[in-house]
């Protein structure tokens, strides 16, 4: 998915069955009686080879009060907020209304692309709102038919050149990972800057507060919470300075088991969610603390260690338990059993409601990236293994030795080691284990991903063939002077 389509307008003017059309789906009712959509939906879009979210919107209504067409136009606010891109849609049997100049003029405001369609134009009824939508401002008018299928053409054509915007703008936020290193090469400076701030997902189950944590850090109720679960649809991505520290938060939608998601916008929003995962450098794994270390934690917690991404663990609701020493405890204990993959990684109590906490978690984020892009000098490794292997040598099986030879670090974000060895087909796995608890201790690398490989050197002295070709050159050279005629 490449973008988010969202298609606004006043109510009746075609939007669901355009949506319908774009999703290949009769997912939206459709009706001739207006309002008959309420809540945001969404769908996976395809126009051509065109992959995207299109989400249909409850008709804009010129209420502004607590009613529900007031809180249906919040609600359709938002989503041109968020969408990367709003698909304005006017009648054109009925032509530009007062109502439609009112909202083109809040789309102008608001929306960060705007594509102006005339829906109905089948035909010369439409024709002439079809030319009156150009009074609106936002410039040349598509004529489609979302019924017949008409005009799909031209919106694929207006489509496409934002498509590579945004296409290449992910290209451009997509953290780098697995970055090779060598000895001696001058260390790039990855701290985070105004220019690449550094990158944070927030993460976890529904209503585990995450929205809520987030309008904390900016300062402002900048996303959409609330006491029901699942508020949040569509992974959402804003810049902020979060304690000195210059930012981008991810807020993602609440991920359930698989089994109980079964409606299909749910589906794509956990899709998109994980989607977060892979555009952040720190991912925060936030728990209810009422409830915390449930299976599916532990399976998002498991899929950002996979994925290589440094993680940070964050109970919320901190504030609401009254035995803070013990249920600490607990929780360090549970983390300590549940997830021994992260062993070490930060964490941190936190209460996104008072925002107490927070600078602990600002500490926790920093300290993760850190170490996500620690660097080992190859020296250092060397002697290391040396001490590891000597105070607990590898097995033997079959009476053949398993010999560390050489090590050293081939990558960062995550960190990643080579070690050079004999008959590495017959290390177990408790030895790796080994020596990576044994990196994380010694080399103060708590909680990050570390990738350990082992090379199959064999038996194969490379000083051999020098050797070799030393003494062959010395056995030529005195079988010439024995060849040297007496007296020469």
């Amino acid at each position: 998915m490449s973008f988010t389509l969202a298609i606004v307008g006043r109510p009746n003017v075609g939007k669901s069955t355009l949506f319908n059309r774009l999703v290949g789906k009769r997912l939206a009712l459709v009706d001739d009686q207006p309002g008959v959509t309420r809540d945001l939906r969404e769908g996976a879009g395809r126009l051509g080879d065109l992959r995207f979210i299109v989400i249909d919107s409850a008709g804009l209504e010129m209420a502004e009060d607590d009613s529900l067409q007031g809180r249906m136009r919040r609600l359709t606010e938002r989503a041109v907020d968020e969408a990367d891109v709003c698909l304005f849609v006017i009648d054109a049997r009925v032509g530009v209304t007062a109502a439609d100049e009112y909202f083109a003029d809040i789309l102008r405001k608001r929306a960060k692309h705007v594509i102006l369609a005339a829906n109905k134009a089948e035909g010369r009824a439409g024709e002439a709102g079809a030319m009156e939508a150009y009074a609106l401002g936002l410039g040349e008018p598509l004529r489609l038919s979302a019924e017949h299928g008409e005009g799909m053409d031209d919106l694929y054509r207006a489509l496409v050149p934002l498509a590579e915007e945004f296409e290449a703008q992910n290209v451009q936020q997509t953290p780098e990972t697995d970055v090779a290193v060598e000895d001696g090469e001058e260390v790039e400076d990855w701290r985070p800057s105004a220019q690449k701030p550094l990158q944070v997902a927030v993460i976890g189950r529904p209503n585990a507060g995450k929205s809520t944590l987030i309008n904390k850090i900016l300062g402002e109720d900048r996303l959409l919470t609330g006491p029901e679960a699942g508020i949040t649809r569509d992974s959402i991505s804003v810049s902020t300075d979060f304690m000195g520290t210059p930012v981008r938060i991810f807020d993602t939608a609440g991920m359930r088991k698989k089994a109980r998601v079964t409606d299909k916008v749910e589906k794509l929003s956990v899709a998109d969610g994980l989607r977060a995962v892979r555009f952040a450098e720190v991912v925060v794994v936030l728990l209810d603390v009422g409830i915390p270390f449930e299976q599916q934690d532990l399976r998002i917690a498991d899929f950002a260690e996979t994925e290589g991404r440094a993680v940070v663990v964050a109970a919320n609701k901190w504030d609401l338990e009254e035995d803070k020493p013990e249920k600490l405890k607990e929780l360090r204990e549970a983390f300590e059993r549940l997830l021994p993959q992260l062993k070490g990684a930060p964490l941190v109590t936190v209460s996104a409601r008072t925002g107490k906490g927070l600078d602990r978690l600002h500490n926790a984020v920093l300290k993760a990236h850190e170490v996500w892009n620690r660097r080992i000098p190859t020296a250092r490794l060397n002697q290391w293994l040396g001490a590891m292997t000597e105070a607990h040598p590898p097995p033997a099986p079959g009476g053949r030795r398993i010999r560390l030879r050489y090590m050293t670090q081939v990558k960062t974000r995550p960190p990643a080691f080579v070690v050079m060895a004999t008959h590495t087909d017959k290390l177990p796995d408790s030895y790796q284990r080994y020596l990576i608890n044994g990196l994380r201790a010694d080399f103060d690398m708590p909680g990050t991903p570390i990738r350990l490989t082992f090379r199959d050197q064999g038996t194969k002295n490379p000083y051999r063939d020098k050797a070799s070709k030393i003494s062959q050159s010395g056995a030529l050279s005195k079988h010439k002077q024995r060849q040297k005629p007496k007296g020469s």
